[in-house]
């Protein structure tokens, strides 16, 4: 197995996914205004997108060492491809809603896949923690690069004109199903259970371990901040810096460039400095950047905005916060995976993205409540709870994997 090659095959296949993934708000806009629904209705997308990733995850983590990580994902790249054609042919809600629960079924192939994969392409934790920060760093620049490129393709004179941009996203992903069938893999023989039922008591005895259960409480706790930033940020901007609403949504970006800036630093970082000193650091500075940043942005005295260079500097400084919250989560997720034998990673991964999908699902719903009942000045100070818990985790998770409690 050619390690380079197969590296380079997970990052084209999370940069392809990160993008489709962070349309559907595009998508949900372009539903309202295309397919005669409303925000109620529209808003139904995001649970055709996450509910798969969560079900899908949990049900296939366990057995997809059987299935083969190689196959499991040139099933999913399959399976988006088709449905990127068939969202430009079909043009209609119901097409949409096809279009996103094939790529929440297919995205939760692929991320099992991929972390699943880290472990057998690398030989240290050093390793692991570096390349699972640039992966999780090229999954924000797809997400980053979402913002730009469906904009590109609108025109005043044809409503209908940003759907060739699924040609190009069909041709993406069938660039990296090529890249990965012909890329030669030696995947692990090693598999949980002796059977598709022991497979899964293998995923159900993983919560019997204490490092299981704290680090599931700091992914869930990392992506409530995560995705709550990153869902209100545009809200924020609107209500509180008082932005046109094309600039408010663009500026979402910044934080989605820093966060990839992060978890790419994040991987050269780690080679040579122990994560729990990384980890500590960012974290610290993400609660300074709430603390001292958030309230020069209240009450900002605005003049009339056209460009992104008419807003203030200090309009700016927020977003950066995912410079600092950035390597949490990959970081995190290799710790962890680092700790257990490799037969498990499939299933640790499964358990990955359900509470992942369970924080970023309640961190956006809390945020929007806190929003509406604490006033959109205050709600981000609210962070700093989680960010605390998850600062006071972080030693805990330590003090486990030095123990090396998670055995084979």
């Amino acid at each position: 197995m050619k390690k380079g090659a197969v590296k380079i095959a997970m990052y084209l296949n999370y940069f392809v996914f990160a993008i489709l993934l962070n349309s559907v708000g595009i998508v949900i806009l372009k539903s309202q205004a295309n397919y005669g629904v409303d925000e109620l209705q529209a808003s139904i997308l995001e649970a055709f997108k996450d509910l798969p990733i969560a079900i899908v995850s949990f049900l296939v983590a366990s057995f997809l060492p059987r299935i083969g990580y190689k196959k499991a994902m040139l099933i999913g790249l399959g399976l988006v491809a088709v449905a990127c054609l068939s969202m430009y042919f079909g043009n209609s809600f119901n097409a949409a809603k096809i279009l996103f629960a094939t790529v929440g079924v297919s995205f939760a192939l692929i991320k099992v896949s991929v972390y699943s994969l880290i472990g057998t392409v690398t030989e240290s934790q050093q390793e692991h923690n570096s390349l699972m920060s640039s992966i999780e760093g090229v999954f924000m620049i797809g997400i980053a690069l979402a913002y730009f490129l469906f904009p590109a393709f609108n025109s005043d004179s044809n409503p209908d004109s940003w759907l060739n941009v699924y040609w190009l996203l069909a041709g993406l992903t069938l660039v990296s199903f090529s890249f990965l069938f012909f890329t030669p893999f030696e995947e692990s023989k090693e598999i949980a259970g002796v059977n598709l039922v022991d497979d899964f008591a293998q995923m159900f005895a993983l919560f019997a371990k204490l490092l299981t259960i704290v680090f599931v409480i700091s992914a869930f706790l990392f992506v409530m901040i995560e995705q709550g930033i990153m869902s209100w940020l545009p809200t924020f901007n609107s209500k509180v810096l008082h932005l046109p609403e094309n600039i408010s949504i663009m500026m979402a970006s910044i934080l989605a460039i820093s966060l990839a800036v992060g978890r790419i630093l994040a991987g050269i970082i780690t080679k040579k400095i122990n994560w729990i000193w990384v980890l500590s650091f960012c974290i610290i500075l993400a609660m300074l950047v709430v603390v001292f940043v958030l309230p020069k942005t209240v009450g900002l005295q605005v003049q009339e905005i056209n460009t992104l260079t008419d807003i203030p500097l200090i309009g700016f400084a927020f977003p950066l916060v995912g410079l600092f919250i950035a390597p949490i989560y990959p970081l995190l997720n290799s710790v962890v995976l680092s700790a257990l034998p490799k037969k498990l990673h499939s299933a640790m991964t499964g358990l990955i993205v359900v509470f992942s999908a369970l924080g970023g699902t309640l961190g956006s719903r809390i945020i929007g409540y806190l929003f509406k009942n604490e006033g959109p000045e205050n709600a981000f100070y609210y962070t700093l709870i989680p960010m605390a818990l998850l600062l006071v985790s972080f030693f805990i998770l330590k003090k486990l994997t030095t123990k090396n409690e998670v055995t084979s």
